[in-house]
């Protein structure tokens, strides 16, 4: 009977971008790939971390910096940021804003939208003063 050796799980994009990011948000400082590469586990092929690291780029998740023939990587915001961003993002991509965003308020619980009314409070202050 042949022995059968199971594959690992393949990772979707969205799970290794987020695993990306984590490793970069540990780093004292802005991180090479190669430092992602070690700190996310062997099993993520070099250029793999590249591919990742790039589509971030893409999506204003990081920025970089030119270090001799490389970059060095630096995530663009922490993870609230890049939640509000992709919020932002699909609020950018419907047509009626109104509804949208009325959707999302009646859909909260109480407790979030207090917490919304008193954040709409607090930025309309700060635009009074």
């Amino acid at each position: 009977m042949a022995e059968h050796r199971q594959r690992p799980r393949r990772r979707g994009q969205g799970e290794l971008e987020a695993l990306v990011l984590s490793a970069l948000r540990e780093a004292d400082g802005p991180a090479t790939a190669g430092w992602v590469q070690e700190r996310v586990g062997g099993d993520l092929a070099y250029t793999t971390v590249i591919t990742i690291l790039t589509r971030l780029l893409g999506k204003g998740a990081v920025t970089r910096e030119r270090v001799g023939r490389s970059f060095a990587w630096t995530p663009a915001s922490d993870q609230a940021g890049l939640a509000a961003r992709k919020m932002r993002k699909v609020l950018d991509s419907e047509r009626d804003r109104e509804a949208v965003l009325a959707s999302f308020v009646t859909g909260l619980d109480p407790d979030d939208e207090r917490l919304l009314r008193g954040l709409l409070g607090q930025s309309r202050n700060e635009v009074e003063d």
